[in-house]
């Protein structure tokens, strides 16, 4: 088959490109390369049935065509990060919105193509009803903070496309990421644990933003790529929204301390407030964990590697560089 990744240069897509490539399938890659990077496409194998197009899916002129052979879409490309969010608002929106609407338009126009939409955690807002589940009532926080501009954005996605699964018959699925981490992830824009990592094998300060005391849920990529393989041709799926991560929780106190001591660093840990960090009144969300009941029924789906295994491989990735 071949395989459409937008936003496939960048961590998980180079991930998902890797496993479809191994298996035998092509892979077609559309990447603007402003968060994502040619040198996670290079070190893949079967460099010849890989097709790389730089542009941006809201421009891009060879779009439709990538489409139109693609056997199955996972669009991606979409401005990620908190701090990215924060800092630059309207990239975001224009971003996840503009681009999902296109992708959709010419799926749908060329033959209802197989297609996932990635979504977020952050679109559970700031619900305290955890582990969150997919129907569970949304909360999110008010316009004035660019804090929920990305789940707001994400949520028009979901929404669209359940909008072109009722109408056209789109054999569509979103899937709603929580916290994916691994090998090639960078913590540029604000992904906490290969901050940590890169900060703990340096012997720099660990910075713990806010109490520490908020709690996440880490899955490792092959876990979550191994997901979105299940999924393809899954028709049970069609349609729906779906929780993919891990259920074990830690606070970024503990996940902190987790790290200096397995990689046996001299690193401190340090607090900072939130207005530091990221802009004054931020909010954040302060449990966020999954009901992954739902996938599990679906395709047998749950998250495997535990969390020592995420920090050994991001600190692998790092120490190869």
């Amino acid at each position: 088959m071949n395989i459409l990744i937008t936003g496939g240069a960048g961590f998980i897509g180079s991930h998902l490109a890797e496993s479809w490539l191994k298996d035998g399938h092509s892979v077609s890659v559309i990447d603007d390369l402003s968060t994502g990077s040619l040198e996670n496409l290079k070190r893949l194998p079967h460099q010849d049935r890989i097709e790389f197009v730089k542009g941006n899916v809201i421009t891009s002129r060879a779009l439709p065509r990538m489409i139109q052979k693609a056997d199955v879409i996972y669009h991606l490309a979409a401005a990620v990060g908190v701090e990215l969010v924060v800092h630059d608002p309207i990239r975001t929106i224009e971003t996840n919105v503009s681009g999902t609407s296109r992708i959709l338009k010419l799926a749908s126009k060329y033959g209802g193509r197989r297609l996932f939409v990635a979504s977020t955690s952050e679109v559970y807002g700031k619900s305290t009803n955890v582990p969150f589940h997919e129907t569970d009532d949304l909360i999110i926080g008010p316009s004035t903070h660019s804090r929920w501009s990305y789940a707001c954005s994400k949520l028009i996605d979901e929404f669209l496309l359940m909008a072109y699964h009722r109408s056209k018959g789109l054999p569509g699925t979103v899937t709603r990421f929580f916290n994916t981490v691994g090998p090639r992830q960078t913590g540029r824009y604000g992904m906490v644990i290969p901050r940590f990592v890169s900060a703990a094998l340096q012997g720099k300060p660990l910075r713990v933003y806010g109490t520490g005391k908020q709690t996440r849920c880490f899955c490792h990529v092959s876990d979550t790529v191994r997901a979105l393989r299940l999924l393809a041709d899954c028709e049970a799926s069609f349609g729906q929204i779906l929780n993919i991560g891990s259920t074990n929780r830690i606070t970024i106190r503990e996940l902190a301390e987790t790290i200096v001591e397995q990689l046996h660093s001299t690193s401190e840990i340090v607090s900072v407030s939130y207005d530091e960090a990221y802009e004054v009144g931020f909010e954040d969300m302060l449990h966020r964990a999954p009901d992954c009941t739902k996938i599990g029924r679906i395709c047998g789906w749950k998250a495997e590697l535990p969390l020592e295994r995420i920090i050994s491989d991001v600190a692998g990735h790092f120490r190869s560089l």
